[in-house]
């Protein structure tokens, strides 16, 4: 059990889990369109086991069951995401039925259970055709996003809570097409630098298409990492202000100040979209709410590699089971400077957990809940304005290049069977939420 009640949070605080649509959904029939992630794991060498998306946790159809999870859990929210293939199965174009439709029992579904649906346009799973098209490096993907925004506003936007244009831009652009570990897998500067900007131009016109087709309460959801020196050294410290520049400033201060850091700006100079300054009026427009994703810190170090300016190196500290340090501290310090630094808007930290080995009697990830929610109730004391927050993850799910072999849920998962089992971190959540408010 966690060392708090709930009321110390106070009554208008919300509690959720959280889950992507490729990670969980499977149902991959139904006229769903390809992704690029069917592709990118169907390439041998990419995931783990060669492990892929098809089946994942069946969320397609055992989805009443799972929001029961979520309602017996005491859960105030749930941050799902729609499938950008599953609605328009090549991008742009001809609308399916049935993924509408499959949304439409799922939020009703919410609904009905007093569940609030917080809604992610986009986690990772871009229509294939789109890719062949030069998927986030084309600058037309913004009015593709667009589109696909419109529709979903029309659709299901009158029932939902919240909505975010992009998870984890940073992932989306750099780990995807800098470092390759990601779905498309481009190893390529030129690539990472139009992605990196036309990721948070496409987030622009998606939130002008939203508010045009009358959706409410929008936002974006940033993974931050705490940016430490690994040593005192000018060289690492330097190593740090560029990492902290790369991980965290660049999508901070396009989305908020409408300006790029001149580290990165000047670093990617020859590789840059041409004239992408008079793009960004729209990468800042206003928003409702930030989400921020929070598992580690990051610990820089000169570089070692020539013309590469950082380079990350392990810790001290614990580490969960996919090897990222247990770092609590980070959180508080992101959230106060989030909101010191950046934004006054309400901030939620929308995603948050632990790998963890297998077995369902989970100490540490109670201990890390535990420690992570302080840390967000000493943001909230030292001024953050913390509205909120969603646990990583609701079920054992396709944990992306890492396959099924790492495990974030609160509920287990047999794969083989689909049978869900609750985790004793479950049964921990289950009786701080339904406890006195």
């Amino acid at each position: 059990m966690f060392s708090f009640e709930r009321r110390a949070f106070g009554p208008d605080f919300t509690f959720g889990v959280a889950t992507a649509a490729y990670q969980i959904e499977g149902g991959q029939g139904d006229g769903r369109g390809q992704c690029i992630w069917d592709s990118f794991s169907a390439t041998p060498g990419n995931v783990h086991n060669g492990d892929t998306g098809r089946d994942a946790c069946n969320h397609y159809e055992l989805w009443p069951a799972d929001l029961d999870l979520i309602r017996d859990g005491g859960f105030d929210a749930y941050r799902f995401s729609f499938a950008w293939p599953r609605l328009i199965p090549e991008g742009t174009g001809a609308v399916n039925q049935a993924g509408v439709d499959f949304y439409d029992r799922l939020i009703d579904g919410m609904l009905e259970r007093g569940i609030k649906p917080y809604a992610t346009l986009y986690h990772w799973d871009l229509p294939s055709t789109l890719q062949d098209r030069g998927g986030w490096m084309n600058r037309d993907i913004a009015n593709w996003f667009a589109d696909y925004a419109t529709l979903v506003a029309e659709k299901f936007g009158d029932r939902l809570t919240a909505t975010a244009t992009i998870n984890e831009p940073w992932c989306v652009a750099f780990l995807s097409h800098f470092l390759g570990v990601h779905a498309p897998g481009y190893r390529d500067l030129r690539a990472a630098a139009r992605a990196m900007h036309h990721v948070l131009y496409a987030h622009g016109t998606a939130i002008d298409a939203l508010r045009a087709g009358g959706a409410k309460n929008l936002g974006i959801v940033l993974n931050l990492e705490k940016a430490e020196p690994a040593s005192d050294s000018e060289a690492d410290k330097a190593a740090c202000n560029f990492g902290d520049a790369l991980f965290n400033r660049w999508y901070l201060g396009g989305v908020f100040k409408g300006q790029y850091p001149a580290e990165l700006t000047e670093w990617l100079a020859p590789y840059l979209p041409e004239n992408y300054q008079a793009d960004m009026d729209v990468v800042s427009r206003p928003l409702d709410w930030l989400g921020v994703n929070y598992y580690t810190r990051g610990l820089y170090q000169a570089s070692t590699v020539p013309g590469r300016p950082t380079e990350q190196v392990k810790g001290p500290l614990e580490k969960t089971d996919i090897g990222w340090e247990i770092y609590p501290q980070g959180l508080s310090d992101l959230l106060v400077r989030v909101s010191k630094d950046y934004t006054k808007i309400p901030v939620y930290v929308t995603e948050n957990g632990m790998a963890e080995v297998e077995g369902d009697d989970d100490p540490r990830r109670i201990q890390y809940y535990d420690d992570h929610l302080k840390a967000v109730l000493a943001a909230r004391e030292a001024g953050a304005d913390v509205r909120g927050y969603f646990a990583w993850s609701l079920l054992d799910n396709y944990e992306w290049a890492e396959g099924y072999n790492k495990r974030f849920g609160l509920v287990h998962v047999d794969y083989q069977t689909q049978k869900r089992s609750p985790k004793a971190s479950y049964r921990s959540f289950q009786g701080l939420l339904h406890n006195t408010r």
